[in-house]
């Protein structure tokens, strides 16, 4: 039983998505990768709908599968409570891709964005699907792309 639980343990360690906190940064792997990014911006400890897009469909293992081979995953979060407060490095960062993606300050927000930049799709607070149905709604916005 210990060994079925430590097998299931390395399993979920394998699946979960690597983040990445710094936008430019994602750009260049995305270019070099030839993935898209999906940006999301949530605010972690106080946004009920930014937790539950997390917990139910960024954190699952359908998803978290699909974005390991075609997505950059960037999360630009924006925390309130004092503990979980950013470095200010951080949260300039933050702010400078929010002036750039979410000059309205919806939370959450999740884009489709191209190496170079461009939004593709936008999903505008909780999308209630399941997780295989935000697959297919990434899929087919990435499939748009390709006129071919």
């Amino acid at each position: 039983m210990i060994r079925n639980s430590l097998l299931s343990g390395i399993i979920l360690l394998t699946l979960s998505i690597h983040w990445q906190n710094n936008f430019n940064e994602a750009k260049l792997l995305a270019q070099k990768q030839h993935k898209f990014i999906l940006l999301n911006f949530s605010g972690s400890d106080w946004c009920g709908p930014c937790i539950r897009l997390h917990k139910e469909i960024l954190e699952t293992p359908v998803f978290e599968k699909f974005a390991d081979s075609s997505l950059i995953m960037v999360n630009a979060d924006f925390p309130r409570m004092k503990k979980n407060q950013l470095s200010a490095q951080q949260q300039k960062q933050n702010d400078a891709v929010a002036d750039l993606y979410n000059t309205k300050g919806i939370f959450p927000l999740t884009l489709l964005i191209d190496a170079n930049g461009k939004v593709w799709k936008e999903w505008d607070g909780f999308p209630n699907v399941s997780p295989e149905a935000f697959v297919e709604q990434v899929k087919n916005a990435i499939a748009l792309t390709n006129p071919f």
